[in-house]
């Protein structure tokens, strides 16, 4: 599903080279529950970035469902994300003159073309509570809010893999509980695979698998039962 063989980062501040992925192997399966964990700097959100097709590695290989995809022109990934994969953004990435149901609604219409989304559409705001918010603007929602929108516009595509930086950051612990167990029934019900980069407890411990990043290098990688 995904290999990642090699793989270098590293950005230039003033006349030196600071590493942010230094020779990373790793290798995710169909259908794993996957948090990356590690202090602020070790290289998670780069790392899920590449994953994503949003940055390029230094060196190495990104290979996803055995097409490498870290030559891909900004045209060809955009098309592979919109085939491929669900991205959760910290920064909710909203477009503000939308509604909360055209949000949601924009991939359906623009990437898969559904010529009737509605019924997802209510479906995934129904499950994390904001069917009757569907009417609303970015500005008239709390950041949590604007996070479960996110969720549910990543969600809505139904992704064979889900890419998600800090998806509860801004969620009470109500809402994350429920937005974790919406990810379990998508990975129970279409075998998705979901890889966090986060610091939250609460992902971590439903996570099967928990990588462990720091300076750039996997520090452990723990295999749940």
């Amino acid at each position: 599903m995904i290999e990642v063989s090699g793989l270098k980062k590293h950005y230039r501040v003033g006349e030196v080279d600071i590493p942010v992925i230094d020779g990373l192997d790793m290798r995710i399966g169909e259908g794993e529950f996957v948090a990356i964990v590690g202090p602020s700097g070790s290289g998670k959100t780069t790392l899920l970035n590449m994953l994503g097709c949003l940055d390029r590695a230094d060196a190495g290989q990104v290979v996803i469902d055995g097409v490498e995809v870290g030559g891909f022109s900004a045209k060809e990934a955009t098309a592979f994300r919109a085939e491929h994969l669900g991205f959760i953004f910290q920064d909710f990435n909203l477009i503000e003159s939308f509604s909360v149901y055209e949000n949601i609604e924009l991939p359906l219409t623009l990437i898969k073309n559904d010529p009737d989304p509605r019924a997802k559409i209510e479906t995934v705001l129904e499950a994390i509570g904001m069917l009757d918010q569907m009417h609303k603007f970015p500005d008239q929602l709390s950041g949590g809010q604007k996070q479960r929108v996110a969720v549910a516009r990543a969600l809505v595509l139904e992704p064979r893999i889900v890419l998600a930086d800090e998806p509860t950051a801004n969620l009470d612990s109500h809402s994350a509980h429920r937005v974790i167990e919406l990810m379990q029934q998508m990975q129970e019900s279409f075998n998705t695979t979901f890889v966090f980069s986060t610091h939250d407890t609460k992902i971590v411990d439903s996570a099967k698998r928990v990588i462990t990043l720091s300076d750039g290098k996997i520090q452990s990688d723990e295999v749940r039962s």
